[in-house]
């Protein structure tokens, strides 16, 4: 078993990347992006239907940062007007798995909530 001390230094490298994680996804809208483009590429106006309830000024700014971050690019189209296109990179695609743990998580997560409602109605 391990020692006191490498458990307690275990949890301070755990704490410490979690939170240099949410450093980069934290938010209520990148994860809920990244998501998105882990299916396919997008057009803003595409990401601004599908991700509810964000503004145009937010998904501007956090698609910013993602492609800052290295997790998306930006692909301006030969179109007229112009129209721009978003991907997920290799590197952001490293999170396609986290993503689908969190929306299985979510899922069951309302499924326990929803058979507590019903369990009080009875």
């Amino acid at each position: 078993m391990k020692s006191e001390s490498i458990l307690i230094e275990d949890c301070s490298q755990t704490v410490l990347a979690i939170n240099d994680t949410m450093e980069i996804l934290g938010g209520k809208w990148k994860v809920l992006i990244i998501a998105c483009l882990c299916y396919q590429s997008m057009r803003y106006s595409e990401l601004l239907k599908k991700v509810q309830g964000i503004s145009g000024k937010m998904l501007s700014r956090e698609l910013k940062e993602l492609e800052v971050n290295g997790l998306i690019e930006r692909n301006v189209l030969a179109t007229s007007p112009v129209s721009v296109a978003y991907k997920i990179t290799e590197y952001g695609k490293s999170l396609k798995q986290l993503t689908q743990t969190i929306a299985e998580w979510g899922l069951q997560h309302r499924a326990r909530i929803l058979k507590g409602m019903r369990q009080e109605k009875v």
